[in-house]
């Protein structure tokens, strides 16, 4: 049976799915300094954080989908792979899918609490996974290119900064809140600003990884 057409596929949608992740990534990257904005009436700023949050669905949702496209690329292409892993790895990225949209449908719920809950350690899950394949090429456990191997130890590095804007993130819901319910000042807004700059700080890191990681699996230096 001709496999061809169904690497294409999933080259375009690896492909589809880094320009929605990266791209996406950039419309967050734009309306975040709005809300921060305080010369913006507070009203608008939390519309600004509405689109935010809606806007950052796209990457968040690639960023699911990419990890089975990428293992069954990997598993089509460079090396044999248990076909249990690759069946495993899309009912991963389904299963995550649906913990993230669950969260973002059932927003400030304590539903929705317990769904980030699960979702966080499942990156932690994800980490340790992609941690091993990265050492699987050096160790000999799977025949894979040294360019294959180091983007893998990029996406696992993605893993780790992902899970620490996760906690450096924690205090801004109960800092928003505070400013949604007492308005406007130095007590509520500094706060909030420096959780959310640590933050950001992180997020730019995750940026430079992804870009990183477009090169390599592009130029796929050998080494």
């Amino acid at each position: 049976m001709d496999t061809q057409w169904l690497y294409n596929a999933l080259v375009f949608s690896h492909i589809v799915l880094f320009a929605v992740w990266l791209g996406g990534d950039i419309g967050v990257f734009i309306l975040g300094p709005h809300f921060r904005k305080r010369s913006y009436p507070l009203e608008t700023r939390l519309h600004f954080l509405k689109l935010l949050v809606l806007n950052d669905m796209g990457p968040r949702t690639a960023w699911a989908l990419m990890v089975p496209v990428s293992i069954s690329m990997i598993a089509m292409s460079w090396t044999t792979l248990p076909g249990w892993l690759v069946g495993l790895s899309w009912a991963v990225g389904f299963v995550w899918l649906g913990l993230v949209w669950g969260a973002y449908l059932n927003a400030e719920t304590p539903l929705a609490a317990r769904l980030k809950t699960i979702e966080f350690w499942l990156k932690i899950a994800l980490t340790a996974g992609f941690a091993a394949l990265t050492l699987a090429g050096p160790a000999g456990w799977l025949d894979l290119p040294g360019w294959l191997a180091l983007k893998a130890g990029l996406f696992t590095a993605i893993f780790a900064i992902a899970i620490m804007i996760d906690v450096s993130y924690t205090p801004v819901g109960p800092l928003l809140k505070r400013l949604i319910e007492q308005g406007s000042s130095d007590e509520t807004e500094v706060p909030l600003l420096r959780a959310m700059n640590r933050t950001r700080l992180w997020v730019l890191g995750l940026y430079a990884l992804l870009i990183v990681i477009g090169a390599v699996g592009v130029f796929k230096p050998a080494f």
